[in-house]
């Protein structure tokens, strides 16, 4: 017998509460929206199980989860550079930014898209399941079916490669939408 929407909600969602709000804590600047972000994913995955019930629940709440803060994001407007590199600490940079600042971070979030397509499928996955979804080393290399140094090497590579070509289109690292990080300084002294 198929398994309703209310019990794939309950059996497969609902213990995965705890791990999508850490996702959505660590990727989102505001931390007292963090409820409010759960349930939103909460009803796209409903709505998404409506039609069909997913074969891989964690990996659908971490896909709707990233399409939800992309989506916050662009209607923000403004994403810093090292945002988008960085994966891990996602950032919506200051409302107060004027018109090239804007701009620049657009110009610079459409180069980096660009770079993740030109990367190999393999590493373009590794990326998106590691540094994107926030899986683990572990999950990224049972879910790839490659071995957790294998998942290493395509991260390594992948972030280098990502690099270089925002090198290469003149995005440094280390600068947000042509403003310096103070991280430089303060190593220096």
């Amino acid at each position: 017998m198929d398994k309703s929407i209310d019990d794939w909600f309950v059996q497969d969602v609902l213990p995965l509460e705890a791990e999508l709000e850490r996702f959505l804590a660590r990727h989102w600047s505001d931390v007292s929206e963090v409820r409010d972000l759960r349930q939103e994913v909460y009803s796209r995955l409903y709505r998404a199980a409506a039609k069909e019930l997913p074969r891989n629940t964690r990996a659908l709440m971490y896909s709707t989860a990233r399409h939800l803060i992309v989506d916050l994001i662009r209607r923000k407007r403004v994403v810093s550079i090292n945002t988008v590199m960085d994966f891990e600490s996602w950032d919506v940079s200051s409302d107060e930014a004027g018109p090239f600042e804007t701009v620049s971070a657009r110009q610079e979030l459409t180069m980096l898209e660009a770079a993740l397509r030109s990367l190999p499928k393999r590493t373009r996955d590794v990326i998106s399941l590691r540094r994107i979804q926030g899986l683990s080393q572990r999950e990224t290399a049972r879910a790839l079916g490659v071995s957790e140094p294998t998942v290493e090497r395509h991260v390594s590579r992948g972030v280098r490669l990502l690099a270089d070509a925002l090198a290469r289109k003149g995005v440094q690292r280390g600068k947000a939408s042509g403003r310096k990080t103070e991280q430089r300084g303060t190593h220096e002294r």
